[in-house]
């Protein structure tokens, strides 16, 4: 009875066996077949085999037969390359939202969506341990929840933490509530974009958003969240900080294009500004984030206006350079034996308002 139930089986463990065991740098022989399907109980004949192969193939299975002296056979990976889940693989080791764990078990399933030759070398890529990550487990599950949220037109309810030097979840505020619009992936952690009656249109990090739930009220809408624009929402706000909006006028170096394009679009206007530098204008939140982007340019950049914009940047400016007096200096340098030099900076901002 039990050689009969195996020979029910015959088809599947044969299925299982080609996506498991071959690919186009290693296809099995008949012979290989026939003794992994003996270790399984289910005896079979070559003629059978071919018979059964054919079927699978009939029903949809990417089998192909190569040739040389030795019938050998081989099933295609499935829709993604190798190269394709490679790049699936550094996504999900990139995303700082995901916990070690969790990435650890998207490796594995990744893995299982190809040949075990290809997993290990997939495996070998990929390094895991190491990596800034979320301690947030539910995260992935939140992501899910609030697409949902998003679906069915509800707010949500939720507490927000951040966490102390402890590593403790510190709670802020009790329960929060917000009307979900979108979800955005920014520099390898997920946020919600949501309109609150506090601040109005903001976002959360999704990893610190905990006990979400959906209140089943309809989400609020105002000329705000109408007029919300999500493709340029990421361009405005840097490193997903919020702060006041403004129109800011900047001047860059020539060789800073490339970097001006990939924050701003290919929609930047960037207007030549003699030989060696372009002017251009952004609308986007001052903080201080985007201040320190525009400080790692150093004297390549040039923050042209509003008035009050430029000031700020200067206050940000005299606060950092009132941490490092002379005498600290002094003292750091008595304790550094190389100097250090870093190229292409230079510490004079040019800061004043046209």
């Amino acid at each position: 009875m039990a050689k009969v139930e195996n020979q029910k089986l015959k088809l599947l463990v044969l299925k299982d066996y080609l996506e498991q065991n071959s690919d186009p740098e290693h296809p099995v022989t008949i012979r290989e077949m026939i003794a992994h399907l003996e270790q399984q109980g289910i005896h079979s004949e070559r003629k059978s085999l071919y018979r059964d192969i054919e079927l699978l193939m009939e029903h949809g299975c990417d089998i192909v037969a190569t040739r040389g002296k030795t019938a050998a056979y081989y099933m295609n990976p499935g829709p993604l390359d190798l190269a394709e889940l490679k790049l699936l693989a550094d996504a999900v080791l990139a995303s700082r939202f995901l916990t070690e764990k969790k990435s650890s078990e998207l490796l594995k399933k990744l893995g299982g969506l190809t040949s075990r030759y290809r997993a290990i070398e997939l495996r070998r890529s990929m390094v895991v341990a190491g990596r800034v990550k979320s301690m947030n487990e539910s995260v992935i599950y939140n992501v899910d929840f609030l697409h949902e949220a998003i679906r069915v037109n509800s707010q949500i309810e939720f507490r927000y933490f951040e966490l102390n030097r402890d590593k403790e979840r510190i709670y802020r505020r009790g329960v929060r509530r917000a009307s979900p619009y979108a979800l955005r992936w920014d520099d390898s952690n997920y946020y919600l974009i949501a309109h609150t009656p506090e601040y109005g249109i903001t976002h959360f990090r999704v990893d610190k958003m905990d006990s979400i739930q959906l209140t089943g009220e309809p989400r609020i809408q105002t000329e705000e969240t109408k007029q919300l624009d999500l493709a340029n929402y990421g361009k405005e706000v840097f490193g997903m900080y919020n702060g006041q909006k403004a129109q800011v006028r900047l001047r860059f170096a020539n060789r800073l294009a490339g970097v001006v394009i990939d924050r701003f679009g290919k929609e930047i206007m960037l207007i030549p500004d003699g030989d060696e530098h372009f002017i251009c204008t952004a609308e986007l939140m001052v903080s201080p984030v985007f201040f320190g982007w525009l400080a790692s340019f150093g004297a390549e950049v040039q923050l042209l206006s509003p008035a009050d914009v430029v000031e700020a940047f200067r206050d940000s400016i005299e606060e950092i350079h009132a941490l490092y007096t002379d005498d600290q200096c002094r003292n750091s340098s008595d304790e550094r034996k190389t100097p250090i030099k870093i190229e292409g900076f230079l510490p004079e901002f040019s800061v004043h308002p046209i």
